[in-house]
C-alpha cells in the first residue's frame, strides 16, 4: 500500500505519466468534461472533496510551470481565487474566458471532478520539469 502522496490510483497514475507541458485539470462538479478526455470523478457530495483540498493534494506530486484560470473567477469566486494564488510561487498565471477553458479540456490528460459547488472553481495545470 502506498503510504505518502496521492492515494487515488487514477490521479497518481496520470500525474506520474505527465511530461513537460502536459495539462491536467481540476474542476467543480458542474464542469462539462469532454467525452474524449479522461474523467477522474472523486465527487462524493456537496463540497466533498473541496476544490482547494484536491488541488493541494495534486500539488504534492505535480511540478507546475503554468496555471490557467477563467477570467471570471476573480470577480465571481474571490475566496477560491485567493486560495489558488497562495499555492503558487514563481508560476505563470494565464487567464482565458470560461468558454475557452472548457475548450482546452480537450487537450488535458485528465479532468479531476471534485464535489466543489462554487462558481468557476476550475483550473488547468501545465506540467513543468524538476531539473
Amino acid at each position: 500500500m502506498k503510504k505518502i502522496g496521492i492515494l487515488n490510483g487514477e490521479i497518481s497514475s496520470v500525474v506520474s505519466k505527465m511530461g513537460h507541458k502536459d495539462l491536467i485539470a481540476i474542476g467543480d462538479c458542474g464542469l462539462p468534461i469532454p467525452d474524449k478526455t479522461k474523467r477522474i470523478d472523486i465527487a462524493l457530495s456537496k463540497g466533498i472533496p473541496s476544490f482547494i483540498k484536491t488541488l493541494k493534494n495534486v500539488l504534492l506530486e505535480l511540478q507546475v510551470e503554468e496555471v490557467i484560470l477563467a477570467l471570471e473567477i476573480e470577480e465571481n469566486n474571490p475566496k477560491v481565487f485567493e486560495e489558488i494564488k497562495k499555492q503558487f510561487k514563481n508560476v505563470k498565471f494565464t487567464f482565458i474566458t470560461h468558454e475557452e477553458l472548457k475548450i482546452m479540456l480537450n487537450e488535458c490528460k485528465a479532468v479531476i471532478r471534485t464535489g466543489e459547488q462554487t462558481p468557476y472553481a476550475n483550473i488547468i495545470l501545465k506540467s513543468g520539469v524538476i531539473f
